[in-house]
């Protein structure tokens, strides 16, 4: 990888969490944090259903997948729950994704595609974040 200028994330988005059952989670940790989700999405095309934890600017996400064959079920199926990824705000996704490219960090995504919550979201390989699967995040304008 060679060096190129930062992509600056103006915050982290959320911390993406798979989960085996969606619904058990849902209930620990509406306990645990006294709080009720604030969104809940099932995305087809990415074979999951998200519920969304408010924490302060940012946000805790449950992920449960749709099916064994999906990427987050391969991950359950393989790695167990747990964190899955951490996903950063970004003010350009065009240029984050160059940006990143330009430095040989490999992506998942190599161009945009929607998110919840009306984003616009890109994956970065773990390999180019020290193991970690990145996703960057655009908020709808």
């Amino acid at each position: 990888m060679t060096a190129a200028l930062p992509i600056v994330p103006t915050a982290i988005d959320h911390v993406g969490i798979a989960v085996t059952d969606l619904e058990a989670a849902v209930r620990t940790y509406g306990a645990l944090f006294g709080a009720e989700p604030v969104h809940r999405e099932r995305m087809d095309d990415q074979g999951v259903e998200e519920v969304l934890f408010r924490v302060g600017e940012s946000y805790v996400q449950l992920v449960g997948a749709l099916g064994p064959e999906t990427p987050v079920g391969r991950f359950l199926a393989t790695r167990g729950e747990g964190v899955h990824h951490v996903a950063y705000r970004v003010k350009d996704m065009a240029a984050a994704l160059k940006k990143l490219r330009a430095a040989g960090v490999p992506l998942v995504d190599e161009s945009p595609r929607r998110g919840s919550r009306g984003t616009t979201i890109a994956f970065a390989h773990p390999s180019g974040f020290r193991g970690v699967l990145i996703e960057l995040v655009q908020e709808a304008s």
